[in-house]
C-alpha cells in the first residue's frame, strides 16, 4: 500500500509516525512521502517535527511544506494540548534534513498521477492542503485510491459541542474533501476516543527505560495531564492520529458504515461539525465509510508493539 501522509504533527502525530514507521520496516505499508499543515501547530513547526520524527524513526522520505492556515480563517493551535513545541515540550535537538521545497499540495497532485489508482492519502491534521488539491484538480479525485481521515464525529465534538478540532480548523477545506467524490474513511472522535491507553499500560515502556521510551513516556503523560484538565479520570492517552493509521494499514481493524457526510461551514454553533445522515432513506447518496466499530484490543497491542520496537531503535538514543 502506497500512502501520502498528511500531518500537522504534535503528540500523537507523532505516535502515528510511529505506528506507520513500524508498519513499513513489517513490509505492510510503503509511506512515500509527507505534507505538512498547520493544525496543532504552525506549520513552519509542524514541518520540523515531521522531519525529526522521521529520522529518528528510520523512515527516509521527502517531506513538503504546505499550508499554514484554514483557507478563511486563522489558525487556532493546541498548545495546551501539544506543548508549545508540539511535542510535549521534549524540545528536541533540530531535524539533519530539509523540506523540499515543493508546496504539499503539489507533491499530492504529483504523486497522484505517478501512482495512479494506488495512492492512499492519510490525513492526520486540518484538510486544508487535500481540499486545494482537489479543487485545483478534480481529477484527483478518481486517481486516488482512498482518502483516509482522522477528523469528524458522529456524534459530540471537542473544540465545540458540535465540531472536532481537525474539522473545525477549516470547515470550508473539509467539505471540499467529503464532497470531492474521492473514496473516503472517516476516522471520528466516536471511534478514536475508545482507543486510549491509561497509566498502567505503559509496563513494557517503563521497563525498557532509556532516552527514547522516556521520550515515548514524555509524550503520552503530557496529553494525559491535558486530558485530565478537561475532566477524564483516570487520565488516558487517546490515539486519535494513530487509529487513522492502522485503520489505513489493517482494514480489519474496524467496521464501516457507508453514509453522506456533509460538512457545516455557516452555522453559529455547528460550523465545522460533520454532519452525518444516518436515516434508512439519506436525502443524498452516501459518499464517506465512516467507521462505526474498532476492534480496540488488537489495535491497542499493535500499538505498543510499534512503540516498543521505535523505543529499542539506535540503541534508545532520540539526540
Amino acid at each position: 500500500m502506497k500512502v501520502l501522509l498528511d500531518a500537522d504533527t504534535g503528540v500523537d502525530d507523532a505516535l502515528g509516525i510511529m505506528y506507520l514507521a513500524h508498519a513499513q520496516r513489517q513490509g505492510l505499508v510503503d509511506v512515500l512521502a509527507v505534507g505538512t499543515v498547520g493544525g496543532n501547530i504552525h506549520v513552519d513547526l509542524s514541518t520540523r517535527n515531521t522531519l525529526r520524527m522521521l529520522e529518528l524513526s528510520g523512515l527516509a522520505i521527502p517531506v513538503a511544506k504546505g499550508a499554514n492556515k484554514p483557507l478563511l480563517e486563522p489558525l487556532h493551535a493546541a498548545a495546551h494540548v501539544h506543548g508549545t513545541d508540539g511535542l510535549a515540550e521534549t524540545n528536541l535537538t533540530p531535524p539533519r534534513t530539509q523540506e523540499t521545497g515543493e508546496h504539499a499540495v503539489d507533491q499530492i497532485l504529483r504523486l497522484s498521477r505517478e501512482h495512479a489508482g494506488e495512492l492512499v492519502l492519510l490525513a492526520f491534521g486540518p484538510l486544508t492542503n487535500l481540499g486545494v488539491a482537489f479543487v485545483r484538480d478534480p481529477g484527483l479525485a478518481k486517481r486516488v485510491k482512498r482518502v483516509v481521515l482522522m477528523g469528524g464525529s458522529t456524534q459530540s465534538g471537542n473544540v465545540t459541542a458540535t465540531a472536532e478540532a481537525n474539522i473545525a480548523n477549516d470547515p470550508e477545506a473539509a467539505r471540499m474533501v467529503f464532497l470531492s467524490g474521492a473514496p473516503i474513511t472517516m476516522v471520528g472522535l466516536n471511534v478514536t476516543h475508545q482507543t486510549y491507553f491509561v497509566e498502567e499500560d505503559f509496563g513494557a515502556l517503563k521497563q525498557i527505560g532509556n532516552e527514547r521510551s522516556r521520550f515515548v513516556l514524555n509524550l503520552m503523560h503530557f496529553m494525559m495531564n491535558a486530558y485530565a484538565k478537561f475532566g477524564y479520570e483516570p487520565p488516558i492517552c487517546v490515539l486519535h492520529d494513530p487509529l487513522s493509521a492502522g485503520v489505513c494499514v489493517h482494514a480489519d481493524v474496524a467496521q464501516c458504515k457507508r453514509l453522506f457526510v456533509d460538512v457545516e461551514t455557516d452555522g453559529r454553533f455547528t460550523r465545522g461539525m460533520t454532519v452525518v445522515d444516518s436515516r434508512l432513506k439519506p436525502s443524498s447518496e452516501p459518499n464517506v465509510d465512516v467507521v462505526s466499530e474498532v476492534h480496540v484490543k488488537p489495535f491497542l497491542a499493535a500499538m505498543m508493539d510499534a512503540l516498543v520496537w521505535w523505543a529499542n531503535l539506535d540503541g534508545g538514543r532520540v539526540s
